[in-house]
């Protein structure tokens, strides 16, 4: 039977795992998502050997709304676990997806949010090989609910960890902060600016790519996500027991994010972000590193915004453009839920 892929709804014998489900497998998540390795059609899909260090990564996307500025829960969904593996130092190659449906869902959606993720798996040179769906009651689940799972392979010679970080490093940032978090507060809280904020949602392999191809002394790389700049430069302070400084005037906002930022009372230091990294180098190599990483689309606006610094406290400070210092301490509570 036929899919009424412009009317019709998730039901629950989409997830029983008979004739239903294998129609709405074969018409609309195979169709989008086609490659020799989904087609084998078996519980795993069979991979060709690969040499070297394996890089794993999984992720659950629950962002709220489904379809925001910039993107979607499917691209979301490949963007998010992408760059994870990617800020590894790996290549990633495989992509594994689950769905948790919620019963009425509009199949017109769901078909929307796989042929994005279809597009975005493109975009990122990754296959979709493998996947799930699973169907729940309404009112007991969101829509969609997407975990992904990554598989890559780490270039020879790459050592990358948060523990790395020493005295005297640099810390460069890929472009401006804020765009995700913001982008999906105004669309669910209502809100309108004068320009428009849009999402950054971006897979970062290929920047990536150019920046291990620059030759430059990488210590870490680490995409801020949830908890954004500050909180993911805690992480990197407490595994390496250093402290971090920054120069706040350095850091790139867009005017509209900090206009938004400043009217709600936010700090764009604690804004979630889907299309950026950090980046914490050799010294020697930050300009470098930073010319290699304003060459590629996604690096264009990207900046030194600091150094490593010996502090037992492995606070995290950024001088203000008055000339004082404040402390970006972990993040406290969720100011906004369901960012990713």
């Amino acid at each position: 039977m036929k899919l009424d892929l412009r009317h019709g709804r998730v039901e629950m014998n989409h997830g029983s795992g008979g004739r239903a489900m294998a129609e709405l497998i074969e018409q609309l998540f195979a169709k989008a998502l086609s490659n020799d390795y989904l087609a084998q059609g078996d519980d795993g899909a069979v991979l060709p050997a690969m040499s070297g260090r394996l890089v794993m990564s999984t992720d659950s996307h629950v962002v709220s709304p489904l379809f925001f500025p910039g993107g979607d829960i499917g691209s979301l969904a490949v963007h998010g676990t992408v760059n994870d593996v990617a800020v590894m130092g790996a290549k990633p190659l495989y992509l594994a997806a689950s769905f948790i449906l919620e019963e009425g869902f509009p199949l017109a959606d769901l078909q929307r949010i796989v042929e994005s993720m279809a597009r975005a798996a493109a975009a990122a040179d990754v296959l979709v090989v493998t996947g799930d769906t699973k169907v729940v009651e309404k009112g007991k689940g969101d829509g969609v609910f997407i975990t992904t799972t990554s598989v890559g392979v780490a270039r020879d010679g790459v050592e990358l960890s948060g523990n790395r970080a020493r005295p005297g490093d640099k810390i460069l940032l890929s472009g401006t902060i804020g765009d995700h978090g913001m982008a999906i507060l105004s669309q669910r809280e209502g809100l309108s600016f004068k320009a428009p904020i849009v999402s950054d949602s971006a897979p970062l392999n290929g920047l990536i790519e150019c920046m291990l191809d620059s030759g430059a002394q990488l210590r870490a790389l680490r995409d801020p996500t949830r908890g954004g700049l500050a909180t993911t430069l805690n992480e990197l302070a407490t595994q390496s027991g250093v402290g971090m400084r920054l120069d706040e005037a350095a850091i790139p906002v867009k005017p509209v994010v900090a206009a938004a930022c400043e009217f709600l009372g936010l700090d764009p230091a604690y804004l979630a972000n889907e299309g950026k990294l950090i980046a914490i180098c050799a010294p020697a190599d930050a300009e470098p590193l930073l010319n290699a990483m304003r060459r590629h689309p996604f690096g264009r606006e990207a900046a030194i915004v600091g150094e490593v610094v010996e502090d037992r406290h492995r606070f995290v400070q950024m001088t203000t453009p008055m000339g004082g210092r404040r402390i970006l301490d972990w993040l406290s509570g969720e100011p906004l839920p369901r960012i990713c």
